[in-house]
């Protein structure tokens, strides 16, 4: 399969000899140098590279290039510049260095090819790894999206960044500093579980617990109970509430994930 060229430019010997060097390895197009034919024909066409004829151009035509410079690398085609070497040093200087790619004249069709034929095979590889880092990040996205989401609720800001780093590699996490930021939170989101101390001043966990359990909404929304308490009697108090689970400070790592597997996900 021959490449699609796009070629553009004023120097019409240029381009008549381009045409003769290149007709029989490359399906080449020409186009007018206006802006919207250059334009209409990238969109249309979907050339595999745009090559550019250099000739004395004025300034104001550079800037029109450097606009489709801009066009062209969005579409991973690259920007390649033919002419002479004292036309491109030129060109170059006005348009800050646009070109994927110099041809100086003079050189063999060969050379010419071969050139060409790097360059869109820079950009083509190019635009894989780009598909490829944006389907991995829209996997990874998605991934996210899809993972479960806890609310961890305590008063002790520490605790929050502790469990938070424990979680955060398979759960999508939010943190409440009391009952009240947790209950404004809950108001407009369900999570999957929420991670509730059981002692915070002002509003405890079991009031907090209450009030979930006295939501329609949320009165099936597994809790786990984060307490320090330890002794029996007070260890009942807390079960009274029937949450889903309770864990004792500090909290073990694999405990904590034990835990939270078996209610999500049994």
């Amino acid at each position: 399969m021959k490449y699609k060229i796009l070629l553009v430019g004023k120097n019409n010997a240029m381009i008549d000899d381009f045409y003769a060097q290149m007709m029989n390895s490359m399906d080449i197009m020409t186009s007018s140098t206006r802006m919207v034919d250059i334009l209409n024909h990238i969109k249309y066409v979907k050339p595999d590279a745009f090559v550019y004829c250099v000739h004395d151009d004025s300034k104001s035509k550079v800037m029109q290039l450097m606009e489709i410079k801009s066009i062209l690398s969005k579409e991973f085609i690259p920007f390649i510049t033919i002419g002479s070497e004292s036309d491109i040093q030129n060109f170059e200087r006005v348009s800050g260095r646009i070109s994927d790619r110099l041809l100086i004249k003079p050189l063999k069709a060969s050379a010419i090819e071969e050139q060409m034929v790097e360059a869109i095979s820079v950009m083509k590889d190019q635009k894989n790894s780009f598909s490829k880092n944006m389907m991995q990040k829209v996997t990874e996205e998605e991934e996210k999206r899809n993972r479960k989401q806890i609310l961890i609720v305590d008063d002790d800001a520490t605790m929050l960044k502790a469990m938070k780093e424990h979680l955060i590699d398979q759960y999508n996490v939010a943190t409440a500093i009391n009952g009240k930021v947790a209950m404004k939170y809950l108001e407009k989101r369900k999570p999957d579980l929420v991670l509730l101390d059981y002692e915070m001043p002002n509003e405890n966990g079991s009031e907090v617990l209450a009030k979930i359990r006295a939501n329609k909404n949320l009165e099936d929304l597994p809790v786990v109970f984060l307490t320090g308490v330890t002794e029996r009697d007070k260890i009942k108090r807390v079960l009274v509430m029937k949450p889903q689970g309770y864990l004792i400070k500090p909290i073990e790592h694999d405990k904590l994930m034990e835990t939270i597997r078996k209610i999500l996900y049994s």
